[in-house]
């Protein structure tokens, strides 16, 4: 297979871990591909994509630009317009094809630590990372979502998305900084870790099972909580293996080489955050 180039574009993505799982899989695969993390802010996204040569195959999008990319598109998959947002952008012959893999990919990731009935979920945050992972709770069978933010005017996007899931589901939102403590199945945080106050982790300890969205920092106040009292976690890293081996598959037409993704991810973070 010749020599081609993807990438992660978003602001910030310096951060990002997806050049070392997506590397580590072409070595693996045996592909001379090139996959380079790459800062395009808000707004920046059409002109970055009007400069691309033929070489280039695949795009990963982070935020800000999830859904900007479902504009930039000119074919979305039934999921990525479900999810109101694109996080791949699969480029062939000038055409852009734009899916969600953070889907299927938190379906995956879930499933993976844990096999319990789930059928109510509360998610921290309303954005694009809220809406893909709430969309793939309703797969899961989840039937009730509280959305926790700071202004639910933002999160409507999310709420609409949710809603309109053929699953059926019921979704309400609440002020994040107050409340009782959560009862639910899954608790969902998409949120930063400085925004994980003392109050809001007390609130979620008893919730059995804790998806956290973030990777990097790890373990955030909520993970570090979840693992001190043993219930289930689900991590940003599981996450993102998962929906990053969907794009490869994507990308390249082959089956994904998961394991080697998975520990290219842990030697990054291990590397970032010695002991």
């Amino acid at each position: 297979m010749s020599a081609r180039r993807c990438g992660v574009l978003g602001d910030p993505v310096a951060h990002s871990l997806s050049p070392a799982l997506h590397r580590a899989a072409y070595a693996e695969l045996g592909l001379d591909w090139e996959y380079d993390a790459h800062r395009v802010p808000a707004g920046g996204l059409e002109s970055f994509l009007a400069a691309l040569g033929p070489e280039w195959r695949g795009l990963s999008l982070t935020m800000p630009l999830k859904r900007e990319a479902l504009a930039a598109a000119d074919e979305v998959t039934d999921r990525a317009r479900l999810a109101g947002a694109v996080n791949t952008l699969v480029l062939d012959d000038g055409s852009r094809v734009g899916d969600n893999t953070d889907l299927p990919g938190a379906v995956a990731a879930i499933r993976e630590r844990t096999t319990v009935p789930l059928a109510s979920a509360v998610v921290l945050g309303g954005g694009a990372t809220a809406t893909s992972i709430g969309l793939a709770l309703v797969e899961l069978g989840v039937t009730s979502i509280e959305l926790l933010v700071r202004d639910a005017s933002r999160a409507q996007e999310t709420v609409d998305a949710l809603r309109s899931h053929p699953g059926g589901v019921d979704v309400r939102t609440a002020e994040l900084g107050l409340g009782d403590p959560v009862a639910a199945d899954i608790v969902v945080s998409t949120i930063p870790a400085s925004a994980q106050a003392d109050d809001l982790v007390a609130r979620t300890a008893d919730v059995p099972v804790v998806f956290e969205a973030l990777y990097d920092p790890w373990p955030t106040p909520l993970a570090a909580a979840a693992q001190a009292s043993g219930r289930t976690l689900v991590g940003g890293l599981d996450l993102l293996v998962h929906q990053a081996a969907l794009q490869l598959e994507l990308f390249t037409g082959l089956a994904a080489p998961l394991d080697t993704m998975r520990e290219s991810g842990e030697r990054a973070l291990a590397a970032r955050n010695p002991a």
